[in-house]
């Protein structure tokens, strides 16, 4: 009888169901555990079914109900919703619902940092794991940043550092983090929960599950692990630290001045000045990451020397150009209302005379824009130009005289360009995904700096 994790996979078969590169990742390690899997696939011709082997059987259409029945275990990808009619008739037949962090977390000896939220997961991540390396220990990233988590049990890291989406955590059960945050709860996939922010929550929420230690955002009370205990039904827990820009508190800043000074409880630790990522939202992504770098015994100087010379990640705030006195920023990463209001903030927060022309635009995933109406509002952002199939949605929640509808984010650029002045921002933060137009965000992320750059 075959085990996966010490689990029995012998009864019926194993199902892995949409191939992606996480899922094929999957195919290859049941397939090391003696196991040949079927794989499942809306699609009939995915792209990666090439690299199947041939021993492994490939079904294309629409998920069985009937067939998952049958499974003893299901490894759903991301993309595939638990409440896929197929998907839950192999939970009402017992099958064990494993997705690949949780195939992951029943085997690995690494100690392991775990990072979800809406906005800065990403940058939080890639900081974690640069701190591990400064400080000479055998660290690796991996889960959403996009290395597939089972790769990480090759290389058996001394610490792994796993970005986590709400889509990820949906089928985590046995995750044991030494160090867990929830960086920030805002509205994003509500397409998937049903337009509800409290289920979204939750699913972020299983990530404090066996944490070891816990890291809890201030300014988010979505953030804190004992915010949807009542729901869940896990007993009601405190962090063990808490970070935010507000105040000097536990994990916090200070003003000096003009100048922002991170602090640990009490204690100067880091000019903002001299970070190279900029914005009140990276302040609190660099607190956060030192919570958790401290919760696995990264030193402080190897904390430092990250903070002081990590340049940013591509399509967060990127800066491409400035031409004709105008500055050109791209941060196609802002694919939901958190993360666009979270990059107009940090460049107001470095440029308070700047007028800012904002290009949003593209599939909103169910979400409220008002907040973005607001930026408008408020002076904020001088106007906005929307492209994309959920343009008309973002317009009717801003005022009518600071808003336009343009065909495509070319037009867009090209309207903003012609009505920046010298010392303005044209920022790309679009609020929304991308696949309406694009194939991913970086695409269109790649675009736009092309597009700024034909005319430098």
């Amino acid at each position: 009888m075959n085990q996966v994790n010490g689990k029995s996979a012998g009864k019926g078969h194993v199902i892995v169901a949409g191939l992606g590169l996480s899922n094929l990742e999957a195919v290859n390690y049941l397939l090391g555990k003696g196991i040949v899997p079927v794989v499942c696939d809306t699609r009939e011709n995915p792209p990666l079914r090439a690299k199947l082997p041939e021993s492994v059987k490939f079904i294309s259409g629409e998920f069985s109900p009937e067939l998952f029945a049958t499974a003893s275990m299901v490894v759903p990808g991301p993309g595939i919703p638990l409440y896929n009619p197929a998907m839950k008739a192999a939970a009402e037949a017992g099958a064990d619902i494993a997705g690949d962090v949780e195939l992951f977390a029943r085997e690995t000896k690494s100690k392991v940092l775990a990072i979800t939220g809406s906005n800065g997961k990403s940058t939080v991540t890639t900081l974690l794991g640069l701190m591990g390396k400064a400080a000479g220990i055998k660290t690796e990233t991996g889960a959403n940043i996009g290395v597939p988590v089972l790769s990480l049990l090759k290389d058996a890291p001394e610490l792994a550092v796993l970005e986590l989406s709400s889509f990820e955590l949906e089928t985590v059960k046995s995750l044991k983090a030494v160090g867990a945050v929830c960086l920030n709860v805002t509205e994003d996939h509500l397409d998937r929960y049903e337009g509800s922010l409290e289920k979204y929550g939750m699913a972020k929420h299983r990530i404090f599950r066996n944490a070891l230690h816990i890291a809890a955002n201030r300014e988010d009370k979505r953030s804190f692990p004992d915010y949807y205990a009542k729901e869940t039904g896990v007993s009601p827990r405190k962090p063990d630290i808490t970070f935010g820009t507000e105040s000097s508190e536990d994990y916090g800043v200070r003003k000096d001045g003009a100048e922002y000074i991170l602090m640990k409880k009490g204690r100067d630790v880091l000019k903002a000045s001299e970070m190279r990522i900029v914005g009140r939202h990276n302040i609190s992504n660099a607190l956060a990451a030192m919570a958790l770098a401290d919760f696995a015994g990264i030193p402080e100087k190897a904390q430092l020397e990250v903070l002081r010379t990590f340049p940013g990640l591509r399509h967060r705030c990127e800066f491409v150009a400035r031409i004709n006195g105008v500055s050109f920023y791209n941060d196609s990463k802002a694919t939901n209302v958190g993360s666009t209001l979270a990059a107009v903030s940090g460049l107001r927060d470095v440029f308070p005379e700047a007028h800012i022309y904002l290009l949003a635009g593209g599939l909103g995933k169910g979400q409220d824009f008002a907040p973005v109406g607001d930026l408008l509002s408020c002076g904020a952002v001088e106007k906005m130009y929307c492209f994309g199939r959920d343009a008309g949605q973002i317009m009717s929640a801003s005022p009518a005289e600071k808003t336009a509808g343009v065909p495509d984010m070319k037009s867009a650029l090209d309207a903003a360009r012609a009505d920046a002045k010298d010392g303005d921002i044209v920022l790309l933060a679009p609020a929304c995904a991308s696949m309406d137009q694009f194939k991913n965000f970086e695409v269109r992320g790649e675009e736009f700096i092309r597009m700024v750059k034909e005319t430098a």
